[in-house]
């Protein structure tokens, strides 16, 4: 400790760039101020689109005060799901250019020399720690979990969940004492004139108290403007690999980063699973004419097959199916039964209450789901038997699954058995 730091990169000459200082962290930490606050709110609307809090929704272990902003998550309007998944996981995205630029501007502080000298200088460099682990580790799940490449131990939702939880901590610290900084640094309006500053032109900042500025800069080989641009580039070009999952139409093939390999096929079913019958367990006998529906509630029940279900009122609803990897259909005609109404089979003709959905589904995750009692009632909430004026595929979930606005692709249960009210068992 005596004779300085030891050789390597807690030396203060060991970080060359002469980019590195201040400012161009100041630029890049305003973005991520921005992007970051966005889709943290977001991925908390996400959550909350999953109604949590009804038993056998959450497999999230002691979650405890860290659900305290739950609410009902509303039916209207029915693409908000679909909006909001699609924001959060393209801005994520296109973040991550974002973040690694910011990570390699302070990169000399995460070496800095002694590792300990004060409690409160301790307590600074654990925050950075659990500030950048938190945010590596939100951003290796949430694009693991988008590609459907799941090679992480335990479910996506439980380590998404609690990391998320631990960088927001980490990240509100890290703003609070670090703003000050960054309106000090960008109040100059500085911007315009480095966005004008060539590399001929390009200079270390002067040395200050951050220990960003390295004191033996090397040639610079690009200008400031020239690494913002080059960050700016692969933002849009990742932003144009990836929007058009959730934005769909002509776009929809421009997503090259979205998850492929699930090729529906042309037809009115033609539009984009996640999950196969087969991929599941589904076998002939699960769906062939033996397959009953089970509605159960307030003590009653009843078995129908799908010709008595095709006997009773049909309706129509527009909505699209959208999924937590970020992608979404356009609007789909569905047709099938109200949910209300196969509640008023069991005694619930005013309020009908919420209803605990079971498929025959054998494997895999989200093999049942809970609804609340607004998707219920909402008339455009189906158990859907057609779609775009066909019967459903296999993998779209014949015999009958349920479609629910605004609701998240996962709870919109495929292979539907068993329809109990009121209870959740």
């Amino acid at each position: 400790m005596r004779d300085g730091p030891p050789a390597g990169p807690s030396r203060p000459g060991f970080w060359r760039s002469p980019l590195r200082g201040p400012w161009l962290t100041s630029v890049l930490g305003a973005v991520l101020l921005g992007g970051l606050t966005v889709l943290l709110v977001t991925g908390l609307l996400s959550y909350a689109a999953y109604n949590p809090d009804l038993a056998g929704n959450d497999t999230t272990p002691q979650r405890g005060w860290l659900g305290f902003y739950l609410f009902a998550w509303p039916t209207d309007p029915h693409w908000l799901y679909r909006l909001n998944q699609g924001v959060h996981v393209t801005l994520g995205i296109v973040l991550i250019p974002v973040l690694l630029a910011k990570l390699w501007s302070v990169i000399p502080r995460l070496f800095a020399w002694p590792p300990v000298r004060s409690v409160s200088q301790a307590l600074e460099r654990l925050s950075l720690l659990l500030l950048v682990g938190g945010v590596l580790f939100v951003f290796a799940t949430g694009v693991l979990n988008v590609q459907l490449d799941y090679i992480f131990p335990g479910s996506f939702y439980v380590l998404h969940f609690y990391g998320s939880w631990v960088f927001i901590g980490a990240f509100v610290v890290h703003v609070v004492f670090r703003i000050p900084l960054v309106i000090r640094t960008l109040r100059g309006g500085r911007l315009r004139a480095e966005l004008r500053t060539p590399l001929s032109r390009t200079k270390a900042e002067p040395a200050d108290e951050t220990g960003l500025v390295t004191p033996n800069p090397a040639v610079p080989t690009m200008s400031r403007r020239g690494a913002l641009g080059m960050v700016g580039a692969g933002s849009l070009v990742l932003l144009a690999m990836t929007a058009g999952q959730s934005i769909g139409g002509p776009l929809r093939s421009t997503a090259l980063l979205a998850p492929h390999g699930q090729d529906p096929g042309p037809g009115p079913n033609g539009f984009q699973i996640n999950k196969t019958a087969a991929g599941v367990g589904i076998r002939a006998r699960d769906t062939g004419p033996d397959w009953r529906l089970v509605v159960r509630g307030g003590g009653r029940e009843r078995t129908l097959t799908r010709e008595q279900v095709l006997e009773l009122p049909q309706h129509s609803a527009a909505l699209p199916i959208a999924c937590v990897e970020g992608w979404s259909t356009d609007d789909q005609e569905w047709s099938g039964v109200r949910l209300s109404d196969l509640a008023a089979l069991v005694g619930f003709t005013d309020r009908a209450p919420g209803v605990f959905v079971e498929s025959a589904q054998r494997r895999g995750a989200f093999r049942s789901a809970m609804l609340r009692d607004n998707q219920v009632r909402d008339s455009r909430s189906l158990l859907a038997l057609r779609v775009n004026g066909a019967e459903l595929s296999p993998d779209h979930g014949y015999p009958a699954r349920v479609i629910v606005p605004a609701n998240p692709g996962v709870h919109n249960t495929k292979w539907v058995t068993r329809l109990t009210f009121g209870e959740n068992a």
